[in-house]
């Protein structure tokens, strides 16, 4: 029986590497995405659904969800992708900014796996794949936002783990390091703040040497398949 993978952010980068790749190999694929209409590669596969989803929407989830189920008869795994990051200095970020991180970051992923579980808990099977990333294990100066949000993941994931073997489901967590692809990062500053222009500057310099080694997203992609 072909399988059925459905994965948010699909747009580019990890996700839209990981839905080719998995097309490719005979799987069905729900792509997801905020802006499906501007989707054209995706489109190409006969056996890949493009779809509306926006983590921050629970409605689109289940939306999404269901024209999966509808298209493909049943979703055997998922892979929650999708996700940005606030840099900068926690006393420079907004309310609204450390809100809107953690509730796509951390509540649109839970509220994906909320929408699905119960499909694999009628199936007595299923397998839930959550990007984290090596932030999920270490920090960077300045990321207090983001290397929270892949902590919680890796937290979350690991408890998660415990309650779905009791339906047949199981959970596995993918960290990747840096990654060559479009993934999209805002960083919070303020110039009444000029005590933290030092360690911005430290960070800026540093980071180059490993943004430049990065991986291609087909490297992240293939060890998400070998997961599979």
């Amino acid at each position: 029986m072909t399988k059925t993978m459905l994965i948010t952010g699909a747009s580019s980068g990890i996700g839209k590497a990981t839905a080719k790749l998995f097309a490719a190999r005979g799987w069905n694929v729900v792509a997801t995405m905020r802006t499906p209409e501007k989707e054209v590669e995706l489109r190409a596969f006969d056996n890949v659904l493009v779809t509306q989803l926006d983590l921050t929407d629970a409605a689109s989830i289940r939306s999404a969800v269901e024209a999966a189920i509808s298209r493909f008869g049943r979703v055997d795994a998922l892979l929650n992708n999708a996700g940005y990051a606030v840099w900068g200095p926690l006393e420079a970020v907004s309310t609204d900014a450390m809100r809107k991180q953690y509730e796509t970051n951390v509540i649109g992923v839970m509220e994906t796996i909320k929408a699905l579980v119960g499909h694999f808990r009628a199936n007595r099977a299923g397998l839930i794949l959550n990007v984290s990333s090596i932030g999920g294990i270490l920090t960077f100066p300045l990321g207090t936002l983001y290397h929270g949000t892949k902590f919680a993941i890796e937290g979350l994931s690991e408890a998660l783990s415990f309650e779905m073997r009791e339906i047949g489901v199981t959970v596995k967590i993918i960290e990747p390091g840096d990654t060559l692809t479009g993934f999209k990062v805002e960083f919070a500053t303020d110039d009444a703040m000029p005590e933290y222009q030092p360690v911005i500057e430290k960070f800026a310099q540093g980071y180059k040497p490993i943004k430049a080694a990065g991986s291609e997203p087909i490297v992240i992609a293939e060890v998400i398949f070998r997961a599979a």
